[in-house]
């Protein structure tokens, strides 16, 4: 059943104050994303607006070329926005420069890609402590919450491996823990199970379905797959850079 019709704007960008015990933690005004190569104009986001609950399992979803991985990096920082205004955990994106916004990834953000991105000279529990260390984090205490991000996962046993001796499946729950290694606001997956066949994309979603659960942690996942989009709270349905529907799917 849809829940809600999210095309029209609800706020002007730059007004909207998000307030204390607010529970939203990821919000959206007006954004747009263009691209523009001197001879053409893409309008990748063309004004959409988004409001996440702290806590929320969301999928993107949408056919291809429509703006789903576009939004998720403009969302995380990843990439600028062109205009609109996006407020993670009450911060506004707008007003922090690149270095500010990398720090603010590595303390309050969690990646899951498609293509698991582990570096496959790093063991298992290497893997998951770097973003640690890359914080500034001290190595003692790195490593020992890596081991615990792995035994969350189930892989615990599988730190001394390398990447290469680890199945697909197994290098998603590598980057899965990784992620969340953290402790992050907001876990961003950009299409994790799109290099997994069914068997392992459905334990890999009971996985993170019992990770939200058990440690409410927010995922904003995109996914082109409706039975990834299906196990998720929300699934956000968008069309040429704007979002056309946000309902509550049925699983099936």
């Amino acid at each position: 059943m849809v829940a809600e019709i999210v095309t029209q704007p609800a706020a002007t960008a730059g007004t909207l104050a998000p307030t204390r015990g607010e529970d939203r933690i990821l919000i959206a005004r007006k954004l747009v994303k263009t691209y523009d190569s001197g001879e053409v104009e893409v309008h990748a986001l063309r004004g959409l607006n988004l409001d996440i609950r702290r806590g929320e399992m969301v999928a993107i979803m949408g056919p291809s070329g429509c703006g789903k991985t576009t939004l998720l990096n403009c969302l995380s920082g990843i990439d600028d926005f062109t205009s609109g205004e996006v407020w993670i955990a009450g911060k506004p994106l707008s007003r922090m420069g690149d270095n500010e916004k990398t720090d603010f990834r590595a303390m309050r953000m969690g990646f899951i890609f498609q293509n698991y991105n582990l570096l496959p000279v790093l063991r298992t529990v290497e893997n998951v402590e770097l973003p640690l260390l890359v914080r500034g984090d001290d190595p003692k205490g790195a490593r020992r919450k890596a081991l615990a991000a792995l035994a969350a996962v189930g892989l615990e046993k599988e730190a001394p491996k390398k990447p290469a001796e680890l199945s697909g499946g197994q290098q998603q729950r590598v980057a899965i823990a990784r992620a969340l290694v953290n402790e992050p606001d907001v876990v961003f997956a950009d299409e994790p199970t799109g290099n997994l066949d069914s068997e392992t994309t459905a334990e890999v979603i009971d996985l993170m379905r019992r990770l939200h659960q058990e440690k409410g942690l927010t995922f904003v996942i995109v996914t082109h797959d409706s039975a990834v989009g299906n196990r998720t709270q929300r699934v956000i349905l968008m069309r040429n850079g704007l979002i056309l529907k946000s309902f509550q799917p049925t699983p099936g």
